[in-house]
């Protein structure tokens, strides 16, 4: 359950307009209405807070912040949005996350090229009163690559702002003590802010001066849009209806962090069968029963020894495969997910996995060769099995490490620049020993070569797969079982020293 505030117009008179209606969308909603539909089955409860005086609103966010026992979801009664994006917002694992556009880049001509020679670097610059405006907000946050850097005001400074904060914002659990905190020290404070700071805004600046991480995402291919005339209320209507939200629905339905052969050689189509499978209400545990069969198949062609038969098994595990894939993103597509679905979804991994090299070694035997074979199967499995003993307990152990503070300022300090050298000095350590090389190797990941070859080495799911099906088909069980115990063990290597690495920072 995820606790809903919906925040009134910002600072100044009450404009939201609530009464409009989308003509574009199906039944003509008004805009509170359709917002209001859209968040009730988060929070049948809804939290309303007016804004019209900041200092109030603030104490009341303070208020509904301090009762809260789940992740909060805060957003401006005049959004006009579509669902997938905020399913996506409140699903995120970041403390906390803000919806935000950045300004456009200017298009590169040799005038602005001239222009940006001219431009002193940003450790150089002077902080300033954002005077921009974006989308009717003002630009006055300054955001990096995966975080809000900072936050100003109509009178607190910030170095070079680059964006604006759209409305949205989703808070953890574990964060709403310093959100409440962080409300009440704003509404004490409260006529120092300017008639066009956006509350969602001040809420964001304090944060991040409390040294909350704040980190940002940007609509991508989803609609987000506050509206304030009717004029502004057709034209979202208008784009968002022409939008494919299906079509981001299903793409988001695909984990963005999948290996090389799962993302070029599955994923360009299993979302497809996923949809189709949804959409015929079949639900992420029937997929994965089918899975399973194709795996016990596999396992059964395999163990016959004859290489027809060793071709079929390395089709049939492939797809076992495919549909391991698909029975999460029917489970992300259609939003069914269980706790028997994971458990079976984790097990059952493991125990095709396993059934396939028990098939792989009778095969061998069966063929007429040596029983020997069973000594590299045990390898292959005993291997495997401590390969999946770590990974669990790292996780374990690292989601009980808490975060790395950041940097705090106070409220009233008139400009980010303490913030900003402190933030320099906390990257200059984090830079230095153990930390300074996993940061440059993560920081190589940004060549597209060093990226793949990274997230092969560690030997996933899908490579394991591959490697069987093809190791398997072509050759024999012996080259596959030498092929998994080689790859596995550099993998086991290489994942080794980065967690031990990870564990000393």
């Amino acid at each position: 359950m995820t606790r809903v505030v919906l925040l009134g117009a910002s600072p100044g008179p009450d404009t939201s307009p609530t009464g409009l209606r989308l003509a574009a969308l199906p039944g003509n909603p008004t805009v509170a209405e359709r917002l209001r539909s859209q968040l009730t089955s988060m929070d049948p409860r809804l939290a309303t807070i007016e804004s019209g005086d900041v200092a109030a609103a603030l104490r009341a966010l303070a208020d509904v912040a301090e009762a809260a026992t789940e992740n909060l979801f805060i957003i401006p009664e005049n959004s006009v949005v579509h669902d997938e994006l905020i399913y996506q917002i409140t699903k995120a694992k970041r403390g906390a996350l803000a919806l935000v556009a950045k300004e456009p880049r200017p298009e590169v001509t040799e005038e602005a090229q001239e222009a940006q020679e001219d431009v002193v670097p940003i450790d150089e610059a002077e902080p300033e009163i954002g005077l921009g405006r974006l989308e009717g907000l003002p630009v006055r946050s300054r955001v990096g690559k995966s975080r809000v850097v900072s936050v100003g005001t109509a009178r607190h400074a910030v170095t070079r702002p680059n964006a604006i904060l759209l409305g949205p914002l989703h808070v953890s659990a574990r964060n709403a003590p310093v959100l409440a905190q962080t409300c009440r020290e704003l509404a004490a404070m409260a006529d120092t802010f300017g008639e066009d700071d956006d509350l969602v805004q001040l809420i964001v600046f304090g944060l991040v001066r409390n040294g909350v991480s704040v980190g940002i995402r940007g609509r991508r291919d989803l609609f987000y849009r506050r509206v304030t005339t009717q004029e502004e209320v057709n034209e979202a209507g208008a784009e968002m209806a022409g939008m494919d939200e299906d079509r981001a629905r299903l793409n988001n339905a695909v984990k963005g962090a999948d290996g090389f052969f799962t993302t070029y050689f599955v994923s360009t189509y299993s979302r497809f069968i996923a949809r189709w499978a949804a959409r015929r209400g079949l639900t992420p545990n029937q997929v994965t029963l089918i899975s399973i069969a194709l795996g016990v198949a596999a396992a059964a062609c395999f163990a016959t020894g004859d290489r027809p038969w060793m071709v079929l098994g390395g089709v049939l595990i492939y797809f076992a495969f495919v549909f391991d894939c698909v029975d999460g993103q029917v489970a992300r597509y259609a939003r069914k997910f269980g706790v028997l679905g994971a458990w079976l979804d984790a097990t059952f991994d493991r125990f095709k996995e396993y059934v396939v090299f028990a098939g792989l070694a009778i095969g061998w035997v069966v063929s007429g060769n040596s029983d020997d074979i069973w000594i590299l199967a045990l390898a292959a499995i005993g291997l495997q099995s401590v390969r999946h003993l770590l990974d669990f307990s790292f996780g374990v152990a690292n989601r009980r490490k808490p975060p790395s503070p950041l940097p705090t300022l106070a409220l009233d300090a008139p400009d980010d620049r303490a913030l900003r050298q402190a933030l320099t000095r906390r990257k200059v350590e984090r830079s230095q020993g153990l930390r300074g090389v996993l940061k440059m190797w993560t920081k190589a990941g940004k060549f597209r070569a060093v990226h793949w070859a990274r997230k092969m080495i560690v030997f996933p799911i899908g490579e394991r797969f591959a490697a069987i099906a093809i190791t398997a088909a072509l050759f024999d069980a012996r080259i596959t079982f030498i092929t998994l115990v080689i790859w596995g063990s550099v993998a086991a290597a290489y994942t080794l020293t980065g967690r031990l690495m990870r564990s000393l920072v």
